[in-house]
């Protein structure tokens, strides 16, 4: 069934623009909250500190923690002779 419409073409013209603009209003709205969401320097800075210590956690614990820490250490006394000690520590030549 055909319908007849009493609108007339400028009235469909002024009705496209209208839509037009609010398309163009929401686009611009949304790449505005999405630079937002999308901005991980600002939420890095933000946490900093946090990201640091757990970057330095990771590390440590990537580089065998504290096993190899005390391997390392304990190696060191054997690597050549001792020449002074003060306390726990000592002068080692290693020549």
């Amino acid at each position: 069934m055909a319908r007849s419409d009493s609108r007339t073409t400028a009235d469909i013209r002024r009705d496209i623009a209208s839509e037009r603009d609010e398309l163009a209003t929401a686009v611009e709205m949304l790449r505005d909250e999405l630079g937002e969401v999308t901005d991980v320097s600002a939420k890095l800075r933000e946490r900093l500190p946090i990201v640091a210590a757990g970057a330095l956690g990771a590390g440590f614990v990537l580089a065998g923690g504290v096993g190899a820490a005390m391997r390392f250490l304990a190696r060191r006394g054997r690597e050549g002779k001792q020449k002074a000690k003060l306390g726990r520590f000592a002068f080692i030549d290693r020549s």
